[in-house]
């Protein structure tokens, strides 16, 4: 039978001494099990023990914050190592506090979980734990711990904000977490250096004023074009250093992070349409677009959608590592274009002579090399208004495999 012998209201996660078959134990949940649970462990105490625990709460987090690492060592299924619980007992609940901060400089010990309970950063930064503890308080603040891993992992870095540099990363919500998707949140900021911020604000969409990302269907339908992203991220990069010298690099990069994520997120929510193609009445009629894996998807003009449209549609349901060459044929003209992902080159291929009693058709097949998404994107538009000869401007053409190779090298050796 277990009864409660000493709780704190704390938020419950604070350690609870019980009685369980004839002795005190001090109980606590730490870690998880393999179904993600927390884990309960106990181990015994005397009533010396609990007497401190009941009248020093600063001496309780600091026991709870020594135990916590030899729970994380049981991992979600291990015993927890008691004689090492129980030989924490009396160095940190009944030795004087030059023993206690002493024994902490040689142990493993959670250090957020005293910083969410109020303890002083600079003191326990310092080694004097004890002193640290005279500002605990029984309810944590986990945004407290947060923000103190948050520091430490820039200064870790080498990296000392600025007080603009802070509240940028607050407006952006990466304060805490810089791999957080960036949002605006001026609430965020105080008040006294919003007007700062906007203008940092300002300078980076004045930058990128007019620039976009596009979609990048080979890597599925949501996927963004890299090429795109990188060189808006670099424009406003440029742009806010050059206007603010004295901002971090954090606070850069969060500032072209939110403008690039808030570009990617209106091409994802704009439908897909290639408005130089519907402009005139030329173009092709019926195109077939086919892939490596047997996939096949024919277009008909007159459609609610381009053919642009809905090529890259096609591609964007089928790309995949193993599936990396795409065609667009046009039969009545006997002409075509084969997109292979895989070298960012692309063949036009042209019929000579159609096979006629028996014999095998004669293709002219040319290659060029394709300056990533965006010029996969012109070479598909231009086929479908003008055919293989609306591609001629496009080039360099080249009709030897040999000859294509070694350019292809060339250009992946830059």
């Amino acid at each position: 039978m277990t009864d409660i012998v000493f709780t704190r209201s704390g938020d419950g996660w604070i350690p609870k001494v019980i009685h369980e078959d004839g002795e005190l134990k001090l109980m606590l949940a730490a870690g998880a099990d393999a179904n993600h649970d927390p884990r309960t462990f106990t181990f015994p105490i005397g009533e010396a023990h609990l007497a401190v625990i009941r009248e020093d709460l600063a001496r309780h987090l600091l026991l709870w914050s020594a135990v916590l690492p030899l729970c994380d060592a049981a991992g979600t299924r291990g015993q927890l190592d008691e004689d090492a619980a129980v030989a924490l007992l009396d160095p940190i609940l009944l030795s004087p506090p030059s023993d206690v901060d002493a024994l902490f400089r040689r142990i493993r010990w959670d250090r957020s979980r005293l910083v969410a309970h109020g303890a002083d950063i600079e003191l326990l930064e310092r080694g004097q734990v004890c002193e640290a503890m005279r500002t605990a308080t029984e309810l944590s603040n986990a945004k407290r711990a947060q923000e103190y891993h948050a520091n430490r992992r820039r200064g870790e870095r080498g990296v000392v904000l600025g007080p603009l540099d802070t509240e940028i990363l607050r407006y952006t919500g990466q304060y805490l977490h810089g791999a957080t998707v960036p949002r605006r949140s001026p609430d965020a900021v105080d008040p006294a250096l919003l007007p700062q911020v906007m203008r940092v604000i300002a300078t980076a969409e004045q930058a990128c004023a007019g620039m976009r990302i596009g979609l990048d269907p080979r890597r599925g339908k949501r996927a963004t074009d890299k090429r795109d992203w990188d060189r808006m991220a670099a424009t406003v990069d440029a742009a806010v250093r050059r206007a603010y010298p004295e901002l971090v690099d954090d606070a850069v990069r969060t500032v072209s992070f939110l403008m690039c994520s808030e570009a990617a997120d209106r091409s994802q929510r704009t439908p897909v349409e290639d408005d130089e193609e519907t402009a005139g009445d030329h173009g092709k009629t019926v195109l077939s677009f086919t892939d490596d894996k047997g996939g096949e998807k024919k277009w008909v003009r007159g459609g609610p959608r381009t053919a642009s449209a809905e090529f890259w549609e096609f591609v964007a349901d089928r790309s995949a590592g193993d599936n990396e060459v795409f065609t667009i044929e046009d039969e009545e003209m006997g002409e075509g274009i084969q997109l292979h992902f895989y070298a960012d080159s692309i063949a036009r291929i042209t019929t000579v002579r159609h096979g006629e009693a028996g014999s095998d058709p004669q293709y002219q097949v040319e290659y060029s090399l394709v300056d990533g998404m965006g010029g996969y994107r012109h070479l598909v538009s231009a086929f479908v208004r003008g055919g293989c000869a609306a591609l001629e401007q496009h080039g360099p053409w080249m009709s030897g495999v040999a000859e294509f190779e070694r350019a292809r090298r060339r250009r992946d050796a830059r």
